[in-house]
């Protein structure tokens, strides 16, 4: 790899002639087709915004609807792991398997088109591997929902959580703090069901802070002795890839910055559909407009020192969470410095 990187400096082949438009939607595609985490929205999102290609939450779903789950591989998939997947062939031979679905003019860090390096690569396990015809799901590994609870978007794992909960509606159980969430999650006697929806705030960029991976929230003592292993749950926070459950992730705007996650209440309905790509809570918009007016805005994280200035610069999830001045529509980019 360092001698790949000195010739590409030769070659000057730099970044932005590889970080494409094609080459980001191959990205995004290749992400879907391989169960891939949801920290991968983030990174793709960040990456897009410094290269000044256009990327949204939006185009990301339009992927997730046109390109099936096919690498089997948990959490998404049944039963195998990324050695499985490693031995039946790899990332090679999933993106040949992808077909028409990438665009294999782009440029590789080899300096040559992307087909010449998938071409042919073979599949040692279909099981592992599936063919478009048989996917493990017929999606992409991600979702991305919208509604009054996340005006600028959420995101979902559908294939890692249970089917019943692509749609359902319960009760809010709201929780403001991690330390909070703990305490009464392990309270064998919290008054807790199935059907209530699991909600925690203030685990965003800001409010974590730094974005923690919250978002698999544990499931109550109370309802693991009776026997369930499922049940939604809502936040501002991430996960991480080998985490599963009908978990919504990345709200935004976060409830911190005053996001309508901190409107809701609990006992308020919340309802989440996976076809429609909608997350709402039921609370009427009189309401809404009276919790607006009465919510107060939390103390600032930090201020002063590196604190104070991530708290100000950085960018919601459904804008990668990168540092405003890093992306393109900040300023001109520096160039390359004399040297004396």
């Amino acid at each position: 790899c360092g001698r790949r990187i000195v010739d590409m400096v030769w070659e000057d082949l730099t970044p932005d002639r590889i970080i494409t438009p094609a080459a980001v939607r191959n990205a995004a595609t290749v992400a879907m087709a391989t169960g891939c985490s949801t920290n991968a929205v983030v990174h793709l999102l960040a990456m897009a915004r410094r290269a000044g290609v256009p990327l949204e939450l939006d185009d990301l779903d339009a992927l997730g609807r046109t390109t099936p789950l096919i690498a089997n591989i948990r959490p998404a998939g049944s039963e195998y792991l990324m050695e499985d997947f490693y031995f039946a062939g790899g990332l090679r031979a999933l993106m040949d398997h992808l077909g028409e679905k990438l665009d294999r003019g782009t440029i590789t860090c080899t300096g040559r088109p992307l087909a010449e390096g998938i071409k042919g690569a073979p599949v040692y396990n279909d099981d592992v591997i599936r063919p478009l015809s048989n996917p493990v799901y017929h999606e992409g590994s991600l979702a991305v929902l919208r509604g009054n609870l996340c005006p600028d978007g959420a995101v979902i794992k559908p294939a890692a959580c249970d089917p019943k909960f692509h749609r359902h509606e319960g009760p809010a159980l709201v929780f403001d703090s991690y330390p909070e969430m703990k305490a009464a999650i392990d309270d064998e006697n919290l008054d807790v069901t199935s059907g209530h929806v699991l909600v925690l705030r203030n685990a965003g960029p800001q409010g974590g802070p730094g974005f923690p991976e919250w978002g698999m929230l544990p499931m109550p003592k109370a309802l693991l002795k009776q026997g369930h292993r499922d049940m939604l749950r809502i936040s501002d926070a991430r996960m991480s890839g080998t985490s599963y459950g009908a978990c919504i992730l990345h709200v935004a705007p976060e409830s911190f910055v005053g996001g309508p996650l901190a409107l809701l209440k609990t006992g308020d309905i919340v309802r989440m559909d996976l076809e429609a790509r909608t997350l709402d809570m039921l609370v009427d918009d009189e309401e809404l407009a009276a919790r607006r007016a009465a919510w107060v805005a939390p103390e600032p994280r930090f201020e002063r020192g590196w604190g104070y200035m991530f708290q100000r610069h950085v960018g919601q999830a459904d804008q990668g969470c990168d540092f405003d001045y890093l992306t393109t529509q900040f300023g001109r980019a520096a160039g390359d410095p004399e040297i004396f």
